[in-house]
């Protein structure tokens, strides 16, 4: 059997709990993280589970909960960096510290998760890194700039670790989910603490959006992570893995947009360079 160790953050629901129960279904080991263990105890009954209080934010504990989650089975093969919340509100409306708190979750939790891991993985010359990234790092919406920031951040960031990990044989994925049936909407999702009437009908139009929408969204998280677990154990390792049909036309869209573009502006691109 193709067992595996995964570290997987977030577990409490939604995606991370999906994945957590999948991978156990499927025979593999499973370190499951949330900041209150007391949310995520019941799954230790399920099979080979241990789970573990981390809280992404806590820079300082992150590096010994990986040490003792690779001491536990002896090895970390999967990292999956799902731990996040959304922050609906325009950029204006959104406080200092909203915004900090919400970076710090989405950006640097995960980046310091994969720094404490990859100590681990580099001494094995294996494992697969994979980010739990938002249709909003595709193209964002008015009223979720910071978090679609802080997403397309570790986009980013991915992308450079892919191409620095590649020769010392660990892999990462950036998983792309568009509107799934989880708890985001509804639990995971803070409103900025301001509200400036300039902003109704852009960001405060899409937070009524998303209220609406919330509990009736097409995605089903139960087999977004039979598609994830499938992907970690296959021989495929893509860099996206757009998860739902509306971020697989999200991406179509986008690229032909930013092609569009490229085609305007190619004339005045080229006459920013040195004559040759």
């Amino acid at each position: 059997m193709n067992s595996k160790t995964w570290f997987i953050t977030g577990c409490s629901s939604g995606f991370g709990r999906a994945i957590a129960e999948t991978a156990i279904a499927r025979g593999q080991r499973v370190i499951a993280t949330a900041r209150d263990v007391r949310s995520i105890a019941d799954l230790e009954a399920e099979g080979a589970c241990h789970v573990m209080a981390l809280d992404v934010t806590e820079t300082a504990e992150i590096s010994s909960v990986i040490r003792e989650a690779a001491a536990h089975w002896g090895t970390l093969d999967v990292i999956v960096n799902n731990a996040g919340y959304g922050l609906i509100g325009a950029v204006e409306e959104c406080s200092d510290d909203q915004i900090r708190r919400n970076v710090e979750t989405n950006f640097f939790g995960p980046l310091n998760v994969i720094r404490a891991a990859l100590p681990i993985l580099r001494s094995q010359k294996s494992g697969h890194i994979v980010n739990i990234s938002a249709a909003a790092a595709i193209s964002n919406y008015a009223g979720f700039g910071v978090y679609g920031g802080a997403k397309a951040a570790l986009e980013l960031v991915s992308e450079s670790l892919r191409a620095e990990l590649a020769p010392l044989g660990i892999k990462i994925s950036l998983v792309q989910p568009g509107p799934f049936r989880t708890d985001f909407i509804s639990r995971g999702l803070e409103k900025a603490e301001d509200s400036i009437p300039d902003y109704n009908a852009t960001s405060t139009r899409f937070a009524k959006f998303l209220d609406s929408m919330s509990g009736k969204q097409p995605g089903d998280p139960v087999r977004a992570a039979s598609a994830i677990v499938d992907m970690v154990l296959g021989d495929e390792a893509p860099l996206h893995l757009p998860l739902g049909k509306y971020v697989v036309k999200k991406l179509r869209d986008k690229a032909a947009a930013l092609t569009r573009e490229a085609e305007k502006w190619e004339a005045i691109a080229a006459g920013t360079e040195f004559p040759s």
